[in-house]
C-alpha cells in the first residue's frame, strides 16, 4: 500500500502489502501502532493522497472490529484527521 488511496479493502496485492507492515508491527504495544496510523494519514491528508471520505470508509470497516472503548479512541482520531 503506497498511500490510503489504493485501498480498496479487496485487493490481494494490497492484503499482502498489508500483511508485511503488520509482521513490522508485531511486538508493538497498541499505542505504537496507533502512532504508526495516524503519521501515515496525516501524511496522506498534507500531500492530498487521503481524503474524508477515505478516512470514514477506513472507519466504517475497522470499527465492528474493536470493543467500545478502541471504538470510542479511534472515532476520535478520525475525527482529528478529517478537521486537518
Amino acid at each position: 500500500m503506497k498511500d490510503f488511496a489504493s485501498y480498496t479493502g479487496k485487493d490481494e496485492a494490497w492484503k499482502k502489502e498489508a500483511d508485511a507492515v503488520l509482521k513490522g508491527c508485531e511486538g508493538k504495544s497498541e499505542r505504537e501502532l496507533l502512532r504508526c496510523v495516524y503519521a501515515r494519514a496525516v501524511e496522506g491528508k498534507r500531500n492530498g493522497t487521503l481524503t474524508n471520505e477515505q478516512i470514514d470508509a477506513f472507519y466504517a470497516q475497522l470499527s465492528p472490529m474493536l470493543d467500545g472503548g478502541k471504538r470510542k479512541r479511534l472515532k476520535e482520531l478520525v475525527e482529528e484527521l478529517k478537521r486537518m
